[in-house]
């Protein structure tokens, strides 16, 4: 019955006119893959941009898979790579927790509803293959989705405090990276840095379907 509660009350707080058309424009935002663009909204906020960014993090991290790189990126150029950093680390940390926090308390439907069936049975079945090692080496993959193994952890029995130290390790050499890479980034370099990471995460998308339907069709032509 609690948890019935929370999905009405999340439902009708979203049903709102302007906090709908908040979200609408925000998705749009990180979808766009435009580093500037984030930059600008963030600081069209003054004093509040650090919070503004938090939040944006982790907003990106509940609505898998919206690029964090961009936020990461945006952070190192508006505050400095180290407490861009700092910044970045802590905000991923905290979205971390949201997700791993939802799929424990909602459960695996509504997980599915936040992610996808096929994205969710890859971080699965590379759960059953690294065992209690999976979250440390999930996060440093930068092909691997964070936010739906934050959400797949959540759906196992793993407890919080390893899920919560395993990623905070795997998550800052990439956090560090991708703060000072982005903090000497601009204009044209910093849009064909975008551009590789948006082609490379495409391949390996590309790659885990390809992997998916050949599993599918193994399995169909052994019944």
């Amino acid at each position: 019955m609690r948890k019935l509660i929370v999905v009405l009350v999340c439902l009708g707080i979203l049903a709102l006119p302007p906090v709908w058309r908040l979200v609408k424009d925000v998705a749009l935002l990180l979808s766009s893959m435009d580093v500037e663009s984030v930059k600008e909204y963030i600081l069209s906020f003054g004093y509040w941009a650090p919070a503004v960014s938090f939040l944006l993090m982790l907003f990106q991290a509940v609505l898998a898979p919206l690029p964090a790189f961009l936020i990461t990126f945006a952070n190192a150029a508006l505050f400095g790579w180290v407490f861009g950093a700092i910044l970045s680390w802590s905000s991923a940390m905290a979205g971390a927790l949201l997700c791993f926090w939802i799929a424990k308390y909602l459960g695996r439907d509504a997980v599915m509803r936040l992610t996808s069936r096929t994205g969710l049975e890859q971080i699965d079945a590379f759960f059953a293959r690294h065992g209690k090692y999976a979250i440390l080496i999930a996060r440093l993959l930068p092909f691997v989705s964070f936010d739906i193994v934050s959400y797949a952890a959540g759906l196992t029995s793993m407890r919080l405090v390893p899920f919560l130290v395993a990623t905070g390790i795997g998550q800052l050499p990439a956090t560090v990276i991708y703060s000072y890479v982005g903090s000497m980034l601009t204009g044209k370099a910093q849009l064909v840095v975008t551009g590789l990471l948006c082609l490379f995460a495409l391949s390996v998308l590309a790659y885990a379907l390809k992997q998916y339907y050949k599993r599918k069709i193994a399995v169909k032509n052994d019944q």
